[in-house]
């Protein structure tokens, strides 16, 4: 068995906006006269795709949810996300990103990107800071159903199906991927997919994201390969430790 894609989270692991769309999610509630409670967003909508924080957040306040309704907030939702990034100094990007990607190319790994964002969000953000060429596929919410929403396993699923079918060659099963998770939702998405995840300690403790994933370090720029190859290279796991 050998380490052969790695699948990032987005939001929270990539690029550190998590506040933004909390602050843009409480507008739009106050936008359709709902009142917003704070407490909710790491309730019901870290982790999880737009769709599916809506979806949760209306149906709690006794809205009538249709197919046309969440789109609408959606699409409004991404238009708001980019003009409030657009006027940005800089993107905020998390330390490490560069060095992470670097690795994983000079080991000539694939690279995916399985978030709950829309897609229209993940594009932008790649594009604007020149990572799009690096990045094979990316499952977006737009991409699975709002049940297959994080936790549920949905994304990962695809990422490696759809892997597979862009390079056949591959033969890719979820033991051989990587996923790097920030949120309980994402890392249990992760685990329920068979994909071996490693935490990162930007949204909770680090205590709190060691014991749910395999492996978990403090920051993005702590990332290394050659924590992992006792792990993915079995003639090695005696020496199996957890990084930091």
């Amino acid at each position: 068995m050998v380490l052969k894609a790695v699948l990032l989270d987005f939001n929270g692991v990539i690029i550190n906006d998590e506040s933004i769309h909390q602050h843009l999610i409480e507008d739009l509630l106050l936008e359709e006269n709902l009142r917003p409670n704070p407490d909710e967003y790491y309730q019901m909508c870290l982790g999880r795709s737009d769709r599916a924080c809506f979806a949760e957040l209306l149906s709690r306040r006794g809205r009538v949810v249709t197919d046309a309704y969440l789109d609408r907030l959606v699409e409004r939702k991404t238009s708001q996300y980019q003009q409030l990034m657009s006027s940005l100094d800089k993107l905020p990007l998390y330390p490490g990103l560069e060095d992470l990607i670097y690795q994983v190319r000079v080991a000539q790994l694939k690279l995916a990107i399985v978030s709950g964002a829309c897609r229209d969000e993940i594009g932008w953000v790649l594009a604007q800071a020149n990572l799009l060429e690096h990045v094979a596929i990316v499952v977006s919410g737009e991409d699975v159903l709002t049940s297959g929403s994080k936790p549920a396993p949905a994304g990962y699923q695809l990422a490696i199906e759809n892997l597979n079918q862009q390079f056949p060659a591959l033969n890719l099963n979820p033991a051989e991927c990587l996923a790097v998770e920030d949120s309980f939702a994402g890392i249990e998405a992760a685990k329920r997919a068979q994909v071996p995840v490693l935490g990162v300690a930007h949204t909770y403790p680090y205590h709190m994201v060691h014991r749910r994933a395999n492996w978990a370090i403090d920051h993005l720029y702590e990332f290394t390969l050659d924590w992992l190859k006792p792990y993915y290279e079995p003639i090695n796991t005696t020496a199996v430790v957890s990084p930091g």
